[in-house]
C-alpha cells in the first residue's frame, strides 16, 4: 500500500486512474483546482506537505480542442509550464520515491513522420494551433530528465495518444473530437458542422488503456526517455464521424467547414517501446471504446439535460 498523490484526479483521467488505485489499496489523495492551484507554488507545496505522496501522478492540465487552444494559447503555456514545474520541485523537496507525468501527443511537430517514434519528438515545432500548449508540457520533460540527473528524482515521462471514453468533457467549447461529435449528434436532428474537410488522421486510446499504461510505468519503468502510449491505429476524422454518426443513429448531414483548421495532417504512434520496456499494449478496439462512451453519454448526461 502507497500514498499515491493523483493532480487533476478530478479530470477525466484523473479519475478513472484514482478509481483503478483505490481498487487496488493504495491511499489516493485525488487533488482537485478547487481545492489546490497547481500554477501557485504556495498552493503545491501546501499539497504536498498536505498528503506526504510516495508516488504522483501529474496528470493537472489545462487543455482543450483546437477551438479552445486558439482562444487561449497564452493560459495554457502558462499554466502548463507552471504546474509542472512546481510539481517537479515540490516532488525533489518531498522525496518521492516516483513521479509519473502525463505529456501530450500535441507536443510532436507538425511533420512527424508516421508512425511517430520518440526519437523525432524534438526535430521540429508543433502545429501552431496546439504549439503554446504542446511545447510548455514538452518542457516539463526537459525538466524531469535534468532532475533526474541531478537530484536523482525518479520521473518518467508518457507521451497519451487522443484519450476518449465515460467521463470525458463533453462542453462543446472545450471539448475534444470524440466528445464534441458525440454530443452534437445526440443533440443535433438535421446537421452537424464540423471543422476542416475530414481528411486529417488520430489515433485514440480509451481512457481505461491509458489507466494501465500508467499504472504500469509507475511499477516497471525508470527512465528518462519519453514513451509513447497508443494504439497504432490511424483514424481519419471523416471516419470517425461517420462510426459515431452510425452508433448514435444520427440521420443528418455532416457539412464540412473547410474555412477552419483541420489541425495536425497525421497522428499515429509507435507504440512498441511501451510494449518491449513495461509490457503496454492497449486492449479496446475504437469501435467498442466508442459504443461505450456513447452510452455513458446517453445514460449520464444526456439523462441529466432531459
Amino acid at each position: 500500500m502507497s500514498r499515491v498523490l493523483v493532480t487533476g484526479g478530478g479530470g477525466f483521467l484523473g479519475s478513472h486512474l484514482v478509481q483503478r488505485l483505490s481498487e487496488d489499496g493504495h491511499d489516493v489523495t485525488a487533488a482537485r483546482h478547487r481545492d489546490y492551484d497547481l500554477t501557485s507554488y504556495d498552493d503545491t507545496k501546501r499539497l504536498f506537505l498536505d498528503t506526504e505522496p510516495e508516488l504522483v501522478f501529474h496528470l493537472a492540465a489545462e487543455v482543450g480542442g483546437i477551438g479552445a487552444n486558439r482562444a487561449n494559447p497564452g493560459r495554457y503555456w502558462y499554466a502548463n509550464l507552471m504546474m509542472g514545474a512546481h510539481v517537479l520541485e515540490l516532488s525533489r523537496i518531498a522525496g518521492v520515491g516516483k513521479l509519473v507525468l502525463a505529456g501530450t501527443v500535441c507536443a510532436y511537430p507538425k511533420h512527424t513522420p508516421v508512425p511517430f517514434s520518440e526519437d523525432d519528438l524534438w526535430n521540429g515545432y508543433p502545429e501552431e494551433t496546439n504549439a503554446p500548449y504542446g511545447v510548455a508540457k514538452k518542457t516539463v520533460l526537459v525538466g524531469a530528465q535534468a532532475y533526474r540527473d541531478q537530484y536523482g528524482l525518479d520521473a518518467v515521462y508518457l507521451l497519451p495518444a487522443n484519450l476518449y471514453g465515460p467521463r470525458d468533457n463533453f462542453d462543446l467549447e472545450t471539448s475534444h473530437v470524440i466528445p464534441a461529435l458525440i454530443r452534437k449528434m445526440i443533440d443535433a436532428s438535421d446537421e452537424v458542422v464540423l471543422w476542416g474537410d475530414g481528411s486529417p488522421t488520430r489515433e485514440f486510446l480509451y481512457v481505461d488503456d491509458c489507466v494501465d499504461g500508467l499504472v504500469l510505468a509507475a511499477e516497471r519503468y525508470d527512465a528518462p526517455a519519453p514513451v509513447n502510449l497508443g494504439t497504432g491505429v490511424e483514424t481519419s476524422i471523416r471516419e470517425l464521424a461517420e462510426t459515431i454518426a452510425e452508433l448514435t443513429g444520427y440521420e443528418g448531414e455532416l457539412i464540412w467547414d473547410t474555412s477552419m483548421p483541420n489541425g495536425q495532417p497525421r497522428r499515429q504512434l509507435d507504440a512498441s517501446v511501451a510494449r518491449k520496456l513495461f509490457g503496454f499494449e492497449a486492449r479496446t478496439a475504437l469501435r467498442d471504446g466508442l459504443a461505450r462512451t456513447v452510452e455513458w453519454y446517453r445514460s449520464t448526461v444526456g439523462a441529466t439535460a432531459r
